[in-house]
């Protein structure tokens, strides 16, 4: 059964699960008050799952594209940041407080993997190189 007829119904719907998903995270968590009388490794745990969220839907979106470098490019800068971001979390938890600019550090790292920035881009940039490599020929 073939879900989507192209790439660009692929592309534009996962997008479209990325900003609903970034949008309920800053609205219903890191801009709710509430969020910020939980216990600091409630929070992490939020912010964790939210990212491995948006690192699912971007996976199954971009993985089944007829360009294969996406996925593999999606794949390496999401477990580069999660690991980055877990270290960080699992050194809080387990071993010292971090100083605050290694914290805002993780907090960097994890908003640009849950943005759809990065989403808009490789399909921007898949774009621009398909347009390149038609003109060629």
């Amino acid at each position: 059964m073939k879900l989507y007829n192209s790439d660009k119904i692929r592309f534009i719907s996962g997008l479209i699960l990325i900003i609903v998903f970034y949008s309920i995270y800053y609205i219903g968590f890191e801009e709710n008050e509430i969020m910020h009388t939980f216990n600091r490794y409630v929070q992490y745990l939020i912010k964790f799952l939210f990212t491995i969220i948006i690192y699912l839907i971007g996976s199954l979106h971009l993985g089944k594209l007829k360009d294969q470098w996406m996925s593999y490019l999606w794949h390496f800068i999401h477990i580069t940041g999660l690991c980055i971001i877990t270290s960080i979390g699992l050194f809080d938890w387990l071993i010292s407080d971090i100083p605050l600019g290694v914290l805002l550090f993780g907090g960097s790292v994890q908003e640009f993997l849950i943005s759809p920035l990065l989403f808009v881009a490789m399909g921007l940039l898949n774009r621009k190189l398909n347009k390149n490599s038609s003109n060629i020929y």
